[in-house]
């Protein structure tokens, strides 16, 4: 029996920065039955997919994520991908990495989210929001193995509803803080927020430990920035809430990061 012919499609992701988005887009292409192969490329911010038939359908599954997704190229292509990983990752090394990283992000939401209650932090609050978020795509991705498109899909709305309400409660807390006013503690938003930046620099570590190829280890150093970025955010603002006596830049970091967060649910809800 004749093998059908294959596509080789490469599709050009701006937006595809860190590896959260790449389970994002792994989980929209999970149902297409017609894909044999996907190579990922984050320094290049390219996806490149062996499948059969035409793109569009593959592109109308990326386009909710928000992550600017188009056909950069797509022609006949015999074989498999050139520099596509030889094997996948031991399953059960992979397993216990990523609830390493469960453990590690979800201890670190409760650190900080108790830490910025008590340091009036409206900062550490969102920045324990961005740990919760990589939680739950840990733990998605731990519990969607094995299982139907389907369940893996509902999982994610969930997690993406959870992460909307809370930054939507961040917001709330900025606005109440906004008129009656708080005393955030600079000295525990530099230090916690430092804490924090290890644990995520931690995290990296291991994460780059289980990518295949130079440049998707590269990429997961030099493009996963955002949780790195919000940490030395609300470091920043502690230094200048001790420096003013002001207020004003716990809440402006707060509010930002929350945005992020909230940005990050809306794709996931996009999910279909």
């Amino acid at each position: 029996m004749a093998t059908a012919e294959k596509t080789r499609t490469v599709f050009a992701v701006p937006r595809m920065d860190c590896p959260s988005e790449e389970r994002m887009i792994r989980l929209a292409l999970e149902g297409a039955a017609d894909v044999a192969e996907l190579r990922f490329d984050l320094q290049a911010r390219t996806l490149t997919v062996l499948h059969a038939g035409d793109p569009a359908p593959l592109l109308a599954r990326l386009q909710p994520l928000g992550l600017g997704a188009e056909v950069a190229a797509s022609a006949a292509h015999d074989g498999a991908l050139a520099g596509a990983a030889a094997a996948a990752p031991e399953a059960g090394a992979e397993a216990r990495t990523l609830r390493l990283l469960l453990a590690i992000n979800a201890a670190m939401f409760l650190v900080e989210v108790v830490a910025g209650w008590l340091a009036e932090s409206t900062g550490l609050i969102a920045d324990s929001l961005d740990m919760l978020a990589d939680a739950l795509v840990y733990g998605l991705s731990l519990w969607a193995v094995g299982r139907a498109a389907r369940a893996q899909l509902r999982a994610a709305h969930v997690s993406g509803v959870l992460q909307a309400a809370l930054a939507v409660g961040v917001f709330a807390d900025v606005a109440r803080r906004l008129v009656g006013g708080s005393a955030p503690e600079s000295p525990a938003m530099i230090g916690i927020s430092a804490l924090a930046l290890a644990a995520n620099v931690g995290c990296l570590a291991l994460v780059a430990r289980h990518r295949h190829g130079g440049a998707h280890m590269k990429a997961s150093w030099i493009f996963s920035t955002n949780d790195v970025l919000a940490n030395l955010g609300v470091i920043a603002a502690g230094a200048l809430v001790a420096w003013t006596g002001s207020a004003l830049p716990d809440l402006v970091i707060g509010t930002a990061v929350a945005l992020l967060v909230l940005v990050g649910a809306i794709r996931i809800l996009r999910l279909r």
